[in-house]
Order: structure tokens, then C-alpha cells, then sequence
């Protein structure tokens, strides 16, 4: 990389965009005039990546006229469904996933079985996934019927299946999971497969729980 004109030999190198000229194996690196956040509620079946070797339908089989550099901020594994942040902003994506900045992510859950009391309070209080204990969680039961738990579980953290190896751990198999909130963005009625843009007070929302300056 050079930094106007010259080799950039140390790591920690500071650059100004707007005034230093940045290029990258002779190409000027530019920053994007402004960055983009969407939200989409992201159909079961689909895989959350820009592209996938085994040729499965991805989420950007979803995005046609989403400007270039969009990418996915967190997890949803191919069957679970709902709300899911894309952004070409990596500071904003990464306070979302990492768990430290304690982003509630929300989800519908129903379950086989029925969850016990003691069950429900072991979740909350956080359970081990390989030699891990997940962080307290919020856990509601919202109705038991026909042989089914239906819940609302919040969690910070965005482990690889978590909520369903939550419950699965309990001795309930999860049969539908949908996430329907991140942070102070919800789902609303936005129609499955579908993507919108934030709206200005979303992200200003957003960028307030991120402990992040407006724009």
C-alpha cells in the first residue's frame, strides 16, 4: 500500500480520507460517498454470505439494486428466518455482532414440548455450549399448546445455532425460529424475502445504542 506516494511500512498508520490518497497494488482506494443499512427479512432455506461454493441461495440472490460492498452483519443459519442488518459500514457491523457492545437480539421461538419453569430459569442464567457458558439471556414464555412452547428469547451473543442449542440442550428441538429485532431496529411488517432501507430515525437509534457518533 502506499499513502500519497510513499510504501506505508508500519501497521498503525493513520489516514485522513478526505485528504491523504490511498492506493492498494496501484488502484486509488476510495471510500464510498455514502454508506448504506438495510434491513431484510431473510426467507428460511436462504444462507447468510455474498456468495456460496455449494450453489446454495444466498441472501444476495435477494438484494437485486443494493449498491456494491453490502455484506450481512451477523448470524442466521439457513433455516431460521427474519430480521437481518446489511451494511457497507464495518464499524456499525461489527458493535452489532461482537457481544460487548450487548446489542439485544430478539427471536420467536417454538419448541417441542413443554418448557418447565426450572428449564426456563437455566436459560436465562446462561447454559454450556462446548466448555462455554452463553451469557444471561431473557427468556418468556408466551403460550404451551399442543405439545409446544411458544417463547421470546433475547440474547447479546450471535454463536454459531445458539438459540436452537440453547434448547435442544433443555430437551426441546426448536421447530421455528424468526428474529425480530436487533438492537432498537424491528422487523415490522416487512414481507419475507423482502429489504428495505433505515429510515433516519433507525439509524439514529441504532448508532445511539452502538455508542457510535450521529452522522
Amino acid at each position: 500500500m502506499r499513502l500519497n506516494g510513499e510504501t506505508v511500512t508500519k501497521l498503525a498508520t493513520t489516514v485522513d480520507p478526505k485528504r491523504d490518497r490511498v492506493e492498494l497494488d496501484g488502484v486509488i482506494v476510495t471510500l464510498p460517498e455514502s454508506l448504506t443499512y438495510l434491513a431484510l427479512n431473510k426467507p428460511p432455506g436462504y444462507v447468510v454470505t455474498m456468495s456460496d461454493p455449494q450453489g446454495r441461495p444466498t441472501v444476495a440472490d435477494l438484494l437485486a439494486g443494493v449498491p456494491a460492498g453490502v455484506v450481512p452483519v451477523g448470524r442466521l443459519d439457513a433455516a431460521t428466518e427474519g430480521l437481518l442488518i446489511l451494511t457497507d459500514d464495518g464499524e456499525m457491523a461489527h458493535r452489532i455482532a461482537h457481544p460487548s457492545f450487548e446489542i439485544d437480539k430478539v427471536y420467536e421461538v417454538v419448541a417441542a414440548g413443554s418448557l418447565s419453569e426450572n428449564e426456563r430459569v437455566r436459560l436465562e442464567e446462561g447454559v454450556v455450549l462446548e466448555g462455554r457458558r452463553t451469557s444471561p439471556a431473557t427468556v418468556r414464555v408466551l403460550r404451551t399448546e399442543e405439545e409446544s412452547t411458544f417463547a421470546e428469547v433475547t440474547i447479546h451473543e450471535g454463536r454459531k445455532r445458539q438459540v436452537r442449542r440453547m434448547f435442544e440442550l433443555m430437551g426441546h428441538p426448536v421447530t421455528s425460529l424468526r428474529r425480530t429485532r436487533v438492537g432498537p431496529v424491528e422487523l415490522e411488517d416487512l414481507k419475507s424475502g423482502e429489504w428495505r432501507h433505515l429510515d433516519a430515525a433507525q439509524l439514529r437509534a441504532l448508532r445511539d445504542a452502538l455508542d457510535m457518533p450521529p452522522e
